[in-house]
Parts: structure tokens; C-alpha cells; sequence
């Protein structure tokens, strides 16, 4: 059986020595194939005396056998290499870093239109939108300006041609046409407040021809100043993120609201950073009142029945008083400098929960 031994050896060097996996193939193929030394080996069974037949084989099968298990371990030791090879041959490197994205942020007037909008929905109010591009109508009329209001003159709006039959569209001067436009096409109560962009022949360190403005607005059978005050007070308190909010009414004059006031809120300037809630120092932050008989009446709602009040305040003078910007032109510059500096993370949303700014 020596000679057995030495051909299996002999098989097993050679499978060994495969250096990869055809190499390997045609080493089975020429031991164990059909004209295989082994498979030879096998055929020369039936000229063998009876009583050396079954040793012989066995002897044999004992050689396939361990050849076979030789040839399978090396199979998957290979099989394993060119894997390994190709998976590193054709690995992508998701850490590498990726194309450097642009830089800016968001603008601080959305920051804070963000803000405004995220305390008063917390607070119930509703968001309603109209479009720039108005009417005599809902921009002065509805609103009870009488005809020769000078707000109606070229000096404080911008008009456009009129049309074919005498028409002069205009760019609004606040959101109010949307607070008519929603009492018109709904039924009272209404709580909302109206954000957006408005037009006015203006531009100083803090006054550009384009701003942006947000107004509210709540008309039910029970408003009165007193939830007024409560609103805005609240809204303040939030915005500024302080509870220590003192503030004061004066009184004013809107054409679309009676009585009519403008809110002072309790600050103090240290070094020239705003505080609100100490100091002895007032600052206007908005105008406000009781909606105008006429408005409603205008709108088709009853007077005698319902009332309300409604207030506005700019968006990028809240912004300018918050985050300490101290020209409103800069603003509106497409300084990428200037954002870089001023603006916000487009991943974080203001919310009452994690906080605004």
C-alpha cells in the first residue's frame, strides 16, 4: 500500500502548491477525472484476484477520499483570497469627504419670521398668505383710508400703470389686504396672522423700499384690548426669551382700527445690546387696536355682533433688535460676508420645545 501513500502525497503537494483556483481544477482534473490517476487506479479493480478486490479498493477509496478533502479545503482557501482581493480591488470609501457644500445659512428675517411663526401657531393662530400685487380695495379702502390719504400718494406707494379701463394695481404696502381677503371669503371668529413682503417708497438706515411684515388679527364676539395686551405680551415674552416683560400702550392713530395704540416694551441698552425686561428705558416694538366698525362692515360682518383686534410689526426691525444688526440695508446686500456672519443653520427649525434661536 506504500505506493498508495506515496500518490496521495503526491496529489496533496500539488494541490497545495495551486496558486489559485484553475490551477487547483486541473489538479482534481488529473486525479480524480475519468482518466485520472485515481480514477485508474480504481479501474483496475475487476482484474484483481477476488480476495484482494475488497482491500484494494478500500485502500483506494481511503486515497480519493482524502485527496477530496485536501482539494475542498483549499478550494475555500482560495475562494476566499480572490473575495478578499476583490473586494478591496473594488471598495469605495464612503468616509472620504465628500464636495464641499456652499456656503450660507438662513437669512436672519426668515430666522425670526420662523420664530413669529412658531409662537403664535403654539398659540393657536392659524397662517394666512396673499399676494403681493393688490387692489385699491383691499390694500386702502376696505381698510377705511379716506381718499386723500397721503398713504394713497406716489411718495408712499408704488403704483403701476393703469390698465385698459383705468385700473391701478399696486404693490402692497402692508399684509392687511390678506386679513380682508380671509374675512371676506370666511365666517368669524377668526385667529391668524399674515406674513410676508411689503412695498413702500422708503430707504434710510432703517427703512428699505422692500421689508417684511407680520400682522394679526382675532375677530370673535368677546375680544377686547385686554386679550390684546395678553397676546402681545406673551408673544413678546417669548420672542426675547425673558419672563421679566413690562409694557406700556400709547396712544395712536391707524385708519383701520379704533382705538388704535402703539406698544412700548420695558428695555435697557448695555453697551450697546439690547435687553428687554430691565432698564428704564421704553422701545416702540409694534402698533395695534381694536378692529374699525368700517373694516368689518366692509368685510360683511356684523359690527353690533362681532369685534376684534389685530396689531403689526416688522419682521426685519425685530430681527435688527434681537441679533444686533445695525443697518437694515445690509440686510438686503447679498453679502455672503455678512450672512456668513448673521445667519442660521438651515438644520436646526425654530419650535417652542428646543428653543428658537
Amino acid at each position: 500500500m506504500t505506493a498508495y501513500t506515496d500518490l496521495q502525497h503526491e496529489i496533496e503537494a500539488e494541490i497545495k502548491a495551486a496558486a489559485d483556483l484553475s490551477a487547483l481544477d486541473a489538479v482534481r482534473v488529473s486525479a480524480l477525472g475519468k482518466t485520472g490517476r485515481i480514477s485508474g487506479l480504481l479501474k483496475t479493480l475487476g482484474s484483481l484476484p477476488p480476495e484482494e478486490r475488497k482491500s484494494t479498493g478500500a485502500a483506494i477509496n481511503a486515497v480519493r477520499d482524502a485527496v477530496t478533502t485536501v482539494l475542498e479545503a483549499r478550494k475555500a482557501e482560495l475562494e476566499a483570497a480572490h473575495l478578499a482581493q476583490r473586494l478591496e480591488k473594488e471598495r469605495v470609501d464612503l468616509s472620504l469627504p465628500a464636495a464641499r457644500r456652499p456656503r450660507g445659512g438662513v437669512h436672519p428675517t426668515m430666522q425670526v419670521m420662523d420664530e413669529i411663526v412658531a409662537i403664535f401657531a403654539e398659540m393657536g393662530f392659524a397662517v394666512a398668505e396673499g399676494p403681493d400685487i393688490e387692489d385699491d380695495f383691499h390694500n386702502f379702502t376696505a381698510l377705511n383710508f379716506p381718499e386723500k390719504h397721503p398713504a394713497r400718494e406716489m411718495h408712499d406707494t408704488f403704483f403701476f400703470n393703469p390698465d385698459e379701463n383705468g385700473v391701478r394695481k399696486l404693490l402692497r404696502t402692508h399684509t392687511s389686504p390678506v386679513q380682508i381677503r380671509t374675512m371676506v371669503a370666511g365666517k368669524p371668529p377668526f385667529r391668524l396672522i399674515a406674513p410676508g413682503r411689503v412695498f413702500r417708497c422708503d430707504s434710510d438706515q432703517t427703512h428699505t423700499p422692500m421689508f417684511h411684515q407680520v400682522e394679526g388679527l382675532v375677530i370673535d364676539k368677546g375680544a377686547h384690548m385686554g386679550q390684546l395686551k395678553w397676546v402681545l405680551e406673551t408673544f413678546i415674552s417669548r420672542f426675547f426669551e425673558t419672563d421679566s416683560v413690562t409694557t406700556q400702550f400709547r396712544p395712536h392713530h391707524f385708519p383701520f382700527t379704533e382705538p388704535s395704540a402703539e406698544m412700548d416694551v420695558r428695555c435697557s441698552w448695555e453697551k450697546g445690546e439690547l435687553k428687554v425686561g430691565t432698564g428704564e428705558s421704553w422701545l416702540e416694538i409694534l402698533g395695534c387696536g381694536m378692529v374699525h366698525p368700517n373694516v368689518l362692515k366692509a368685510c360683511g360682518i356684523d359690527p353690533d355682533e362681532y369685534q376684534g383686534f389685530a396689531w403689526g410689526m416688522g419682521v426685519d426691525r425685530l430681527a435688527m433688535l434681537k441679533y444686533g444688526v445695525p443697518d437694515l440695508r445690509d440686510m438686503f446686500a447679498a453679502d455672503t460676508r455678512w450672512l456668513a456672519h448673521y445667519g442660521f443653520s438651515g438644520f436646526v427649525a425654530p419650535n417652542p420645545a428646543s428653543g428658537l434661536s
